[in-house]
């Protein structure tokens, strides 16, 4: 697996076929990146602010260099894994193989775990536009204003020490709803050192889903996303309403139950299950299938 990067001014060009803004942006895995008029992206993560663009074959990350990219953007966009070998292995499976050429651009972030466990705990049952407005009015106001792009000024997301100390009456003029509580309660349990979040990426999947599972709010669901999306746990199976419909309407009876479609999707697709999961959603979502 080879890449070829080019820096050139504050852009840096990578060619791989392997790499689709749309797909890894709008498959459900984040919220703080949103499409501008010229189909690029632009969004914050590790407190900085990038603009990524498919040109043909190449991906142009702007508003970077390359330390920084080699510091903070190949890890986060996966780039040191090689996606065509996964997609060949779970395309041998005739439904996966529909889903993964549906998707084929479709990479897993490596997000921080304390924004990614906030973000997942404001996602339950919850939309989209929601979601990205609560958590961009918590960075308003509670993070660092980190700069300026394009004339819009950016915010990182605050750390567990601040987040703790907003009330429950602040969060929710953010827009969380009745998940004032659990966002107050989780920032809590970090900032304290209750749970070590950052910690549980070297726990296995069972254990780390069990101490997540200790954060009010945080169940089954979003203990995996948190997992798959922030410590590398692919072999996590995050069950939603998409996913549960596209098991159900390709390899299951209906109204199987969630704890039967995670140990299948686990057991069937084993440590690329998250992969296998993420196409799947965004097939089952983008194309309504078993609505």
């Amino acid at each position: 697996m080879n890449y070829s990067i080019v820096e050139n001014g504050d852009k840096i060009i990578v060619k791989t076929n392997d790499f689709d803004p749309i797909h890894i942006f709008e498959c459900g895995q984040c919220f703080r990146w949103n499409r501008e008029e010229d189909f690029s992206f632009i969004g914050v993560a590790f407190g900085k602010i990038l603009n990524v663009k498919k040109e043909d074959n190449c991906i142009i990350f702007s508003n970077t260099n390359l330390d920084e990219f080699n510091d903070i953007w190949f890890k986060y966009f996966d780039l040191g894994r090689d996606y065509s070998k996964i997609k060949k292995k779970l395309s041998k499976d005739p439904i996966l193989k529909e889903a993964v050429n549906f998707g084929s651009g479709i990479r897993i972030l490596n997000q921080d775990p304390f924004e990614t466990l906030i973000s997942f705990i404001i996602s339950a049952n919850n939309g989209i536009p929601r979601i990205k407005k609560s958590i961009e009015l918590i960075c308003k106001r509670y993070g660092d204003c980190i700069g300026e792009y394009n004339g819009k000024k950016y915010y990182s997301f605050p750390t567990p020490e601040v987040l703790s100390k907003v009330s429950m009456d602040e969060l929710r003029e953010c827009s969380v709803g009745f998940r004032d509580r659990y966002i107050y309660s989780a920032a809590n349990m970090v900032a304290n050192g209750e749970i070590d979040i950052y910690n549980l990426k070297y726990l296995s999947i069972n254990g780390a889903r069990d101490t997540l599972m200790k954060f009010p709010g945080v169940g089954p669901k979003v203990s995996d996303c948190i997992m798959l999306f922030s410590m590398e746990k692919h072999g996590a199976f995050p069950i939603d309403v998409w996913v549960k419909r596209v098991m159900e309407y390709f390899y299951l009876k209906e109204d199987t139950s969630l704890k039967k479609i995670q140990v299948y999707g686990q057991e069937k697709f084993k440590n690329l299950a998250g992969f296998a999961q993420q196409y799947l959603f965004y097939y089952a979502r983008e194309l309504g299938i078993g609505k």
